[in-house]
């Protein structure tokens, strides 16, 4: 009996791949919308003052910048980890 799954799949795991990748860009626009929010806005109105504009621009390009330090970090981690244990085990 054949033991390959579904999930052996090349083109269900490249499908499922884009929607987490989609699913995690919604949690981290939700979550920037979040943060960006309590801390500029004030009251609102109909139209943004310019004050309000520019710390939304400025929250959005910390909150991007941020988002990629951790994620290029993450990916490094993992790497040295696996270079270290495979120097342990030589």
């Amino acid at each position: 009996m054949d033991n390959q799954g579904v999930t052996t799949d090349p083109q269900l795991q490249q499908f499922i791949e884009v929607e987490s990748q989609k699913q995690r860009f919604q949690q981290l626009v939700h979550q920037m919308t979040e943060v960006c929010w309590e801390k500029c806005m004030d009251k609102p109105g109909p139209k943004l003052d310019s004050r309000t504009e520019v710390c939304f621009v400025n929250c959005v390009e910390r909150f991007i910048d941020t988002s990629q330090f951790i994620l290029n970090r993450l990916e490094q981690t993992p790497r040295s980890r696996g270079t270290f244990s495979e120097t342990m085990t030589d």
